[in-house]
Order: C-alpha cells, then structure tokens, then sequence
C-alpha cells in the first residue's frame, strides 16, 4: 500500500473529521482520480509532435495515454472536426497515489523560483486543477532526449463537496499552497 494511503487512513481521516464534524467516515473526502492532460496545438501541422507527447506522458504516468481529438472545426487554426490535438491519461488507485507523492514531493520542488502553488484553482466542488509550464521537471524524463518543452494540466478530483474540504484534504496530503 503507498505511504500517502496509509497517511490518509490513519491521520487525515481523523483530522478532517474532527475539523469538519463529520457523522460518518463516508462523508470524508477522498481522492478519486488524477487526470493529466497535454493539449498539442503544434499536433495540427506535425503529427510527430503527439508521438513524442503521448510517450513522455506514458513516461511521466506509468500508463498508456488516450489521444484526444478536436469536437468542432474552427477555420482560423486549420482544424477540423475528429484531428488528433492533445493526449491524456486517468489515474486511479495505488497509480493516483504514487503520482501525487511524486508531484507534491520531487516535480514541484523542482519549478525555477517556486512559491507554492496557487490556492484559486478550484471548481466549486473541490476539485483542484494546476497548470503546469514544463513537463521535464518530472525526474522520468530525460532532458537531452526532449526536442520541445511541453506544458499540461493536472486536475485532482475529490469527493469533496465544497472548495474549504477540498483544500484541507490536499493541504493534509502535502499540496504546497502558496500563502
């Protein structure tokens, strides 16, 4: 079991109880899923480009990712309808886990100038998206092999029902939330 799993059940669960005065351990938030995704605006002239991609994201999540395709034709960008723009990859379970460790621990601590990541990035309902410049502050991936730096998005979804439940489950999980 990873160590942030064990975290969670034996500390934060009580923590976010107790803060929270919840009746039943159902209503404790939870992480559900990690999604990772990378939009390759450059994937419309240079399918290369999304080769590269949808393997450095492989690289980074430890699973196969799904190439995403455009929804509508919009004229000024040369893209049409069903083309190849950007892949993605849903983590779950013990893979969710080990990433997160991954991100909060080693990624981030690795940013040029880092002071914490924005509190503002919720949704409402407690779910946390983090906007990410370069994707080769992951230790998996080798800087001399990368043609281009890429950026990607990384959205945590909990159970939380509001953004203060949402906010405390990750500060207790380790996310460095800028002050």
């Amino acid at each position: 079991m990873a160590e942030l799993k064990r975290l969670y059940e034996d500390e934060i669960v009580q923590k976010l109880t107790e803060k929270f005065q919840y009746k039943n351990r159902m209503q404790v938030p939870k992480l559900k899923k990690i999604v990772l995704n990378m939009g390759i605006g450059e994937a419309i002239q240079n399918i290369k480009v999304l080769d590269a991609a949808v393997e450095e994201l492989q690289i980074i999540a430890g699973q196969h990712p799904v190439v995403t395709r455009a929804k509508r034709s919009i004229a000024a960008f040369k893209l049409r309808t069903g083309m190849p723009i950007g892949c993605m990859v849903t983590l779950r379970r013990e893979r969710m886990y080990d990433f997160y460790e991954k991100l909060v621990n080693i990624a981030l601590a690795r940013v040029r100038d880092f002071r914490g990541v924005s509190p503002s990035g919720f949704d409402g309902h407690g779910n946390y998206t983090l906007g990410i410049k370069e994707h080769i502050i992951f230790p998996e991936i080798d800087y001399d092999k990368i043609d281009k730096v890429k950026g990607m998005n990384i959205t945590v979804v909990t159970s939380a029902e509001n953004d203060d439940e949402g906010r405390e489950l990750l500060r207790l999980l380790g996310m460095p939330f800028r002050q």
